[in-house]
């Protein structure tokens, strides 16, 4: 499949795995809409929809930055028409925005509760039902979500239960929607790294530089996900997608280049 003058919806572009994948695909001619909430640079997060928008471009894509808090459907609806308006139609929705508290029951704030079901679950959701209507128009529609597959192990649950039942709805969004669009010919897949990936997440919130060089790349990612929109969507939805297996089934078993530090141990990402 070609990528050229086909519209990609990221969420949470602005940087690491979004951007990776905005990057990867505008390589390819593709219209990146970047749909992030940075307006302005955080010297601990780095990026902005607008920085992102100049590498977009550089990389061979054409970039329509919208800012957007996905938690607020009339911005979510600014997006949706913002991108039929400037593109006339939507080819791919990439769910990306995700917020991360590894943080026990009794030590969840129901603030910090709510900021992740309204981000990960309602936003995700409220995303795809936005952007549905226009997929069903499209000629190869895909939804892909960044999400674990569901396991009822208890450890997942034990430590982070908030964020585990977050990051599991988003998955069950991606497997319900595969079965609710199948006739209308839209995939919707799940896609999660087996190791943990070089984000700013990773080095301010969970485990700063020694865990960032036990770590891959975003570009795994982005790799892993081109393949996945790359398939024919009839054909291709309701998976819950590992990297490192779409990779092999390709042919791709050498990752060395992935890793951020070469020949160094990697670190199990979480619900693998």
């Amino acid at each position: 499949m070609s990528f050229n003058n086909k519209t990609i919806i990221i969420t949470g572009a602005t940087r690491g795995i979004g951007k990776a994948i905005a990057l990867k695909l505008a390589a390819e001619g593709a219209n990146i809409v970047i749909a992030a909430k940075s307006v302005d640079e955080n010297p601990k997060l780095g990026g902005t929809i607008f920085t992102a928008a100049a590498e977009i471009e550089a990389a061979g894509g054409k970039a329509l930055p919208i800012q957007c808090d996905i938690r607020f459907e009339d911005q979510i609806e600014n997006v949706v028409n913002k991108t039929i308006e400037t593109f006339g139609g939507i080819d791919i929705l990439i769910n990306n925005a995700s917020a991360i508290s590894l943080s026990t029951t009794e030590q969840t704030e129901p603030k910090r509760f709510d900021l992740m079901y309204d981000i990960n679950v309602r936003g995700t959701f409220l995303m795809c039902r936005a952007c549905i209507p226009h997929l069903k128009k499209a000629a190869n529609p895909h939804i892909l979500t960044l999400s674990p597959p569901i396991g009822l192990e208890p450890k997942w649950f034990a430590k982070h239960l908030a964020y585990t039942i977050s990051k599991y709805n988003m998955s069950m969004i991606a497997f319900g929607l595969a079965a609710e669009l199948k006739n209308d010919g839209v995939a919707a897949n799940a896609l999660w790294p087996k190791t943990t990936i070089a984000t700013a997440a990773v080095q301010n919130l969970l485990g700063g530089e020694k865990l960032i060089n036990m770590s891959r790349t975003v570009d795994i990612v982005a790799d892993t996900a081109y393949i996945i929109l790359s398939k024919p969507a009839r054909e291709c939805t309701g998976n819950f997608f590992i990297d490192e297996d779409v990779l092999a089934a390709e042919g791709i078993t050498d990752l060395e280049k992935y890793a951020v530090v070469p020949g160094a141990k990697l670190y199990p990402d979480l619900f693998i």
